[in-house]
């Protein structure tokens, strides 16, 4: 992450100055979403939510991302998907309440990483930065790489990926957390992840590319689960 350098209050502007990323090696910008490129961003994603387990919002949007529910009326107003409205704040609370909260970065595609020669990633652009489940910011980036017809062990690979990060950070920052109870709390909450950002897309673009045979399967499943994790 960038350094903040210097922090100034005007009134009603704030202004911050933070480190260049460009000056320490991080030149690249919005590459070709190789399988290397998803892994070093999911890298990324594992080490700071890691970090932030069970951190406390102060400051920032007490829920993170700029999908959540409480923040899109007009969408879920204009949402045509009468199965994913009545599911909405089931799931919008499954997600919120689920065990290991830590912070999201809340806009994790791809166009806000940076990497350097060595294919290691930095992020930018905090601005949905709040509490959440790390798995919103895992679909958020999926949604910026995934062209929708990998086969399933790729996305199964991704995953594995990120969940072997996240047990090496959370070894490094808080060894005392199990990162297998953390897996088996948010592994399953995938589809769920995937089926709010869908509530999101369908009431914001119902033509959006997004929406797709892939993504629909995941929320029929998570609207089907929901039972589950009540």
């Amino acid at each position: 992450m960038p350094h903040c350098i210097h922090v100034e209050q005007r009134t009603d502007e704030i202004l911050l100055v933070l480190q260049d990323l460009n000056t320490i090696g991080f030149t690249q910008v919005n590459p070709h979403p190789t399988p290397a490129v998803v892994r070093a961003c999911l890298t990324w994603l594992g080490y700071f939510h890691a970090q932030y387990m069970s951190a406390k919002p102060n400051g920032l949007w007490p829920t993170g991302t700029y999908w959540h529910l409480d923040t899109r009326p007009d969408e879920y107003a204009a949402l045509p998907d009468s199965a994913l409205k009545s599911a909405a704040v089931m799931i919008d609370h499954v997600l919120s309440q689920c065990p290991f909260q830590t912070l999201v970065h809340g806009d994790a595609k791809l166009a806000n990483f940076c990497f350097n020669e060595n294919n290691q990633a930095a992020a930018v652009d905090f601005q949905y930065i709040g509490q959440g489940c790390g798995m919103k910011d895992v679909i958020m980036l999926l949604s910026s790489v995934l062209d929708y017809h990998e086969p399933e062990s790729i996305i199964n690979g991704y995953l594995e990926h990120y969940f072997t990060e996240l047990a090496n950070g959370l070894s490094k920052f808080h060894p005392h957390i199990n990162p297998q109870d953390v897996q088996h709390a948010w592994r399953p909450l995938y589809s769920v992840a995937w089926a709010d950002f869908q509530r999101f897309v369908k009431g914001w673009s119902v033509e959006h590319v997004k929406i797709n045979a892939y993504t629909e399967s995941l929320t029929a499943l998570a609207i089907k689960q929901l039972t589950t994790f009540t």
